[in-house]
């Protein structure tokens, strides 16, 4: 079936070194032969694929620019389609100009995520993939671009083929049991089919549980910074951010409202949350921001509780301590360059949370706080060579379905229930498991999740 040749602009609208027009599709080079002249005058449509062609682009006898084209024919192509990719100068103009030739000359303007939603429709990449495409355009981080290249490479579509070739199997034996049963004995089956169903769940439920980490990995670990007022707070935010962002005075509640920054350390994003110090206080506008702060510590995935070395403990930081005992906390004993009246080994006493002493003044304590991070989100272990990490809510919400019919399945065998109410679970997770990559979903969801690309990918 012939489709349409589609064109578009795939780097950024801006002026730069160097812009791209891609265009892709049976008429690519068709279309690129009525722009493209070179002093030797052969066509593009005559040169070898994976080229690249020096010339220039015309609209009649107007020479728009100097370009390089590079040629790759089908399938050896990212849309698996013969693509004729325009390098030009990168001026918003000329890119401009380029684009509505390609057009007059019989492409179409192309929708968002389009090309790589070829790329899918061709086979050339599976759903978990094509997401994996915006995940590496998106990526904030390092941890972030590993993860999504790791599922470029095809690191989920790998344990969902296993995983669903294997329930596959279990469905084919019980349908062919049931269809010939003089044959084939389903004797001890049942018993057999639920120690296979503990060891799917298993691989099912730490796919879904290292979800919780490629959430973070992708957007952030969500920080709290709590305190009494004047412990430091904001010189800690902007020591972290490397500019001063937060007012930073001597007068205690100077921040009555939150402040939200991203920062990255060794390749994690914090996405910093700068609260008002927590205080009984008759202040209105005050209050308001201290009732934000202790809402902000109920939802955190990390706390930063930054108190003040050079004065004693008070009620205040005790109603901190009993806010933030059974969350994942990380105590900073500020302002070291003082003299202390509370000590590490005093705050140790008050609360089982890591204590390191800091200071903002003098920068000091960076390094060990930066670590301790690390370690506890990731135990200091990640490696994305083996590990694979589910960043993907609808990814995660197709497990989840999967799970639930694995268990029905165990529920079915345990209650004694005849094979073939085994058979409608076993394909129920197959089809969930199915929709992750791609081989078992609506026209509408593929539409939906490739519109969220941007324009040209």
């Amino acid at each position: 079936m012939k489709t349409d040749t589609i064109a578009a602009i795939s780097t950024a609208m801006n002026s730069s070194g160097i812009g791209i027009i891609r265009i892709s599709g049976e008429e690519a080079f068709e279309i690129a032969d009525k722009m493209y002249y070179s002093k030797s005058g052969k066509k593009l449509s005559d040169m070898p694929s994976h080229t690249i062609q020096y010339g220039f682009i015309k609209d009649g006898e107007e020479v728009i620019d100097e370009v390089l084209v590079m040629l790759m024919h089908a399938p050896r192509s990212f849309t698996a389609e013969d693509t004729v990719e325009i390098n030009c100068h990168g001026g918003v103009y000329a890119m401009k100009r380029i684009l509505e030739l390609a057009v007059k000359s019989g492409a179409r303007y192309a929708q968002p995520g389009e090309f790589t939603k070829r790329a899918f429709l061709n086979g050339r990449i599976d759903l978990s993939q094509a997401e994996a495409v915006i995940d590496v355009i998106q990526a904030k981080n390092e941890y972030a671009l590993k993860s999504s290249v790791s599922q470029l490479r095809g690191s989920v579509l790998k344990v969902i083929k296993e995983l669903r070739g294997k329930i596959i199997y279990e469905i084919a034996f019980i349908e062919s049991a049931l269809d010939d049963p003089e044959h084939i004995s389903l004797d001890g089956y049942p018993d057999e089919l639920e120690k296979k169903m503990q060891e799917m769940k298993k691989r099912i439920s730490e796919l879904i549980a290292s979800s919780e980490n490629g959430k973070r990995i992708k957007e952030g670990i969500k920080t709290v910074i709590v305190g009494k007022p004047n412990a430091g707070k904001s010189s800690l935010l902007n020591l972290l951010l490397g500019e001063e962002r937060a007012i930073v005075t001597d007068i205690a509640g100077t921040t009555r409202d939150t402040l939200e920054e991203q920062i990255t350390i060794h390749g994690i994003s914090l996405n910093i949350i700068d609260t008002a110090g927590i205080r009984d206080t008759s202040d209105t506008v005050e209050k308001i921001g201290v009732e934000k702060a202790k809402n902000y510590i109920q939802d955190a995935d990390l706390i930063l509780y930054v108190v003040d070395s050079a004065t004693e403990l008070d009620e205040n930081d005790e109603q901190i301590i009993r806010m933030i005992e059974n969350r994942k906390a990380i105590i900073l004993l500020n302002k070291i360059d003082l003299e202390s009246v509370t000590t590490e080994e005093m705050m140790k006493e008050k609360i089982d949370k890591p204590v390191i002493p800091v200071s903002a003044k003098e920068e000091a304590g960076l390094e060990v706080l930066e670590k301790t991070i690390k370690d506890l989100f990731y135990e200091g272990k990640i490696s994305f060579n083996d590990e694979i990490y589910i960043t993907n809510m609808r990814q995660k919400k197709a497990l989840e379905n999967a799970l639930e019919s694995l268990c029905q399945v165990e529920e079915s065998i345990q209650a004694g229930m005849p094979e073939d109410f085994f058979s409608i679970d076993l394909m129920n997770a197959y089809e969930e498991l199915g929709s992750i990559t791609g081989e078992s979903v609506g026209d509408d969801l593929v539409n939906e999740i490739f519109g969220r690309f941007c324009m040209g990918k």
